[in-house]
């Protein structure tokens, strides 16, 4: 695995619109066309406090014990992940389901073990979405240690009612 830039940088500009959209997707009503693969997190921004939303992926769900794993495609530097580290409770709706959850950044080996299950159920989307972070993953690599490294988890673990 190379990386072809040092820096990994979110959308911004007109590029941002596009990757807006599913969040008005779930504000009309319609995140539900996005099935339960996709999630609308809502967190508190770091800086203005305010409520801020992401739409993002669910690469893992433990549902035994109700536990979505999103990662942080954009790096570490990412706005909905570093407000996570600072106000780790935030609310999900997948699907039609909207629940209180607590978010904890997950170790590296298990970001290496989730990206690896990941990478065997959808080798090509992997590949993909490397490349749009600037990663180049070659077909059949089975190193993805590196690409852990840039990429983080987070587990989002449904609060149970008192």
């Amino acid at each position: 695995m190379k990386t072809a830039n040092s820096q990994i940088h979110p959308p911004r500009g007109f590029s941002r619109l596009f990757w807006r959209v599913p969040i008005w997707l779930y504000h009309a009503h319609l995140g539900w066309l996005l099935t339960s693969h996709f999630l609308l997190l809502q967190h508190i921004g770091r800086k203005s406090r305010q409520a801020r939303y992401a739409v993002l992926e669910v690469i893992q769900r433990d549902k035994a014990n109700d536990v979505y794993y999103i990662a942080a495609g954009f790096g570490s530097s990412s706005d909905w992940y570093q407000n996570l580290l600072k106000t780790p409770q935030a609310k999900i709706q997948s699907g039609w389901r909207e629940v209180d959850v607590m978010a904890e950044a997950v170790s590296i080996e298990m970001t290496e073990r989730i990206i690896m299950d990941y990478a065997h159920r959808y080798p090509t989307v992997i590949r993909t979405l490397a490349r749009i972070i600037g990663y180049e993953i070659k077909k059949g690599e089975g190193n993805y240690s590196e690409f852990a490294k840039v990429v983080p988890i987070v587990a989002l673990k449904v609060m149970k009612p008192l």
